[in-house]
């Protein structure tokens, strides 16, 4: 388990407000919190259909249609 070294930073009322933490240990919960996302989006698409190389050349060469990228409001 990751060890934090954390340190709270109180309100005038003594109140927890906020943590403070080494940057170095900032990077490495950013690091694992990347590495989780990755592993879920693996586990989400692992059944889905793969392209051969040239399958995926050709669709990668196909012309972007900006049209593509919008979503009509009235399926929403």
């Amino acid at each position: 388990m990751l060890k934090i070294n954390k340190h709270y930073v109180l309100d005038q009322n003594n109140n927890p407000i906020a943590v403070q933490i080494p940057i170095a240990e900032f990077a490495k919960i950013e690091e694992i919190m990347e590495d989780y996302g990755l592993g879920k989006l693996i586990e989400e698409v692992e059944n889905d259909e793969t392209l051969s190389k040239k399958e995926a050349l050709k669709y990668l060469d196909q012309p972007f249609n900006k049209q593509d990228a919008y979503i009509k409001l009235t399926r929403i």
